[in-house]
């Protein structure tokens, strides 16, 4: 399973405050989690979304796609 969640206003600039994908753990919370680009996130840094809102972020996207056959190839 994974949580939408994006840094809170203040810990980062507005332009850094992307929607990252995080494999939630099957124990308790961590120290800080890593999310699908790699980026650390600590929780108390970060808010989970209960929905898509603003702007996601691409690698965590990229990586979350599920492999198959020329995604794109028929995109145009």
């Amino acid at each position: 399973m994974l949580a939408l969640v994006r840094l809170r206003r203040g810990v980062v600039g507005e332009s850094r405050r992307v929607c990252h994908l995080i494999p939630v753990p099957d124990a308790p919370v961590p120290g800080h989690l890593t999310a699908l680009c790699g980026e650390p996130i600590f929780p108390a840094d970060a808010e989970v979304l209960d929905g898509l809102r603003g702007m996601p972020c691409h690698p965590c996207l990229l990586r979350s796609a599920t492999p198959g056959q020329g995604l794109l190839a028929n995109a145009g």
